[in-house]
């Protein structure tokens, strides 16, 4: 039986690459693409322009490919950057090049720099830019590439891992624990894709979703978690993120949530997946 084939960004770690690592155990060959190819690179990852923060971060695009086919499955490291379009198009080519299909293409990285945990008059317009660039222009340029493919091979999913900063106000200001004008205005431009492919394309067999990960521990959240003071303990394991996606990718039941927006843990609970996501 003929593996199926994914693309997930932001796959060197977090929910990236907890997706990409649940697709090859359900019978996925990966492509993955991030910026870090291997482990101990040093990049600015902090979240506000007040301070500069290079230290590593665990994970890679190698350690995530060498789990992929400790599984069985086949991986595609393709690094890339989410500010780069000519990068993301070259890698969705090589996807299709290499496998002559596309069934899941997954927009899970984002913009890691500062933005996040800045006041808006803190926020330079660069800074916003880039955030809208990498979280709503980014996935754009892939489905342009990727689309044409599905809709050729007779359809494909694509889901877009959003966030409630898309369209709920932060509960605090970001000094207590939410989020700066760069991240809302980009997510809320990337959460508007999954609607507007489901009403566009059902008829070529394309379904698209939003999948909220809530409040989820990854390796930069561990990192980074004294400093912004966050509360380890509210934070959800990115494997519900990893189940649902899954879920999403393969169940018929989720052609009747084609274009809506769900969270994870919570379709975890509605479809009996918490014990697969709890390990």
């Amino acid at each position: 039986m003929t593996r199926k084939t994914a693309f997930v960004t932001g796959a060197s770690r977090g929910i990236g690459k907890a997706i990409a690592l649940r697709l090859a155990r359900g019978g996925y060959d990966v492509a993955i693409t991030a910026r870090s190819l291997t482990e101990g690179e040093e990049r600015e990852h902090s979240s506000t322009v007040k301070r500069s923060q290079t230290a590593p971060l665990p994970g890679s695009l190698t350690t995530t490919a060498s789990e992929i086919e400790e599984m069985g499955g086949k991986a595609l490291v393709l690094p890339a950057d989410l500010l780069d379009f000519d990068s993301l198009e070259a890698a969705a080519r090589r996807t299709l090049d290499e496998w002559g299909r596309i069934d899941l293409v997954v927009h899970n990285g984002r913009y890691i720099g500062p933005g996040l945990k800045d006041f808006t008059l803190e926020t330079p317009v660069d800074v916003l830019e880039r955030h809208v660039r990498a979280n709503g222009l980014a996935p754009f340029v892939l489905n342009e590439t990727f689309l044409p493919a599905m809709i050729e091979q007779g359809g494909g999913t694509v889901i877009y891992v959003t966030s409630n900063a898309a369209y709920r106000r932060p509960f605090a200001n970001v000094e207590k624990g939410g989020w700066g004008i760069s991240y809302a205005m980009s997510k809320a431009a990337g959460h508007s894709i999954a609607g507007v492919l489901s009403k566009e394309y059902v008829d070529e067999g394309i379904r698209a979703f939003n999948l909220e990960p809530g409040a989820t521990l990854t390796e930069r959240i561990a990192q980074e978690m004294g400093r912004a003071g966050y509360d380890a303990l509210v934070w959800e394991s990115p494997d519900f993120t990893a189940e649902a996606a899954y879920w999403l990718a393969t169940s018929p039941e989720a052609d009747a949530l084609n274009g809506k927006s769900m969270q994870a843990k919570e379709l975890c609970s509605e479809h009996g997946l918490m014990d697969a996501a709890l390990g």
